[in-house]
């Protein structure tokens, strides 16, 4: 069996990042049958794996770049602007810029099993902004921004069974989700409260990662 790109990325990290949607909840997981990194020699690399330092920070990177599907150049774009950032903790202000992504809108509002369905859905035209097409996955959404899916692109069989999927997506406090029009309305700026279970990613290492 051949191992898809994204479980290897799930291998590599030590850990599930999700990036297949409901397959991850299930035994097909590729990481559930080899939780350890690919290639020869995968569970001797995982003993001599240092915990500390440079390594670290830099598998946190590469971890939330997996999570969020975004390149080097934009996410170190991102980092850029959220150190410079004078009114919001720079973490904060670095989990905002990958949190409102209109992709990853779609994917928090259920429209989309995974995150790379959703960067798909948006490229191919099927959503849109405030009534409007949107072919941008990177692009910001803001307080009052509705997004849904374009009338045209309904009867499309990809989104057969977004309504079930959307009612047992996890409810996010900055999203208003109305299921029976399919869209979804963003009323606030998200928070990564690890109180609340928000701790898959430490984004201080990856800030710190990107001052050496």
């Amino acid at each position: 069996m051949v191992i898809d790109k994204k479980c290897k990325r799930c291998r590599r990290a030590g850990e599930k990042l999700f990036l297949k949607g409901e397959r991850c909840f299930t035994p097909k997981c590729a990481f559930e049958r080899k939780p350890y990194p690919p290639g020869k020699g995968g569970t001797r690399r995982r003993a001599r794996r240092s915990g500390t330092g440079y390594g670290l920070q830099l598998r946190e990177k590469q971890k939330v770049k997996n999570i969020y599907r975004v390149d080097e150049r934009q996410f170190s774009s991102y980092v850029k602007e959220a150190t410079a950032s004078r009114n919001t903790k720079p973490t904060e202000k670095l989990y905002q810029n990958l949190e409102m992504r209109l992709d990853n809108v779609v994917f928090r509002m259920g429209l989309a099993f995974s995150r790379s369905i959703a960067r798909q859905m948006v490229t191919h035209g099927h959503v849109t902004v405030n009534g409007r097409r949107v072919n941008i996955p990177s692009r910001r959404m803001k307080s009052g921004d509705v997004v849904g899916i374009r009338p045209a692109s309904k009867d499309n069989g990809l989104f057969n069974e977004v309504a079930s999927n959307m009612t047992k997506q996890q409810s996010i406090p900055w999203l208003q989700v109305d299921i029976k029009k399919l869209q979804g309305t963003v009323s606030g700026y998200p928070k990564n409260d690890k109180d609340k279970g928000d701790d898959m990613f430490d984004l201080t290492s990856v800030i710190e990662f990107y001052s050496r």
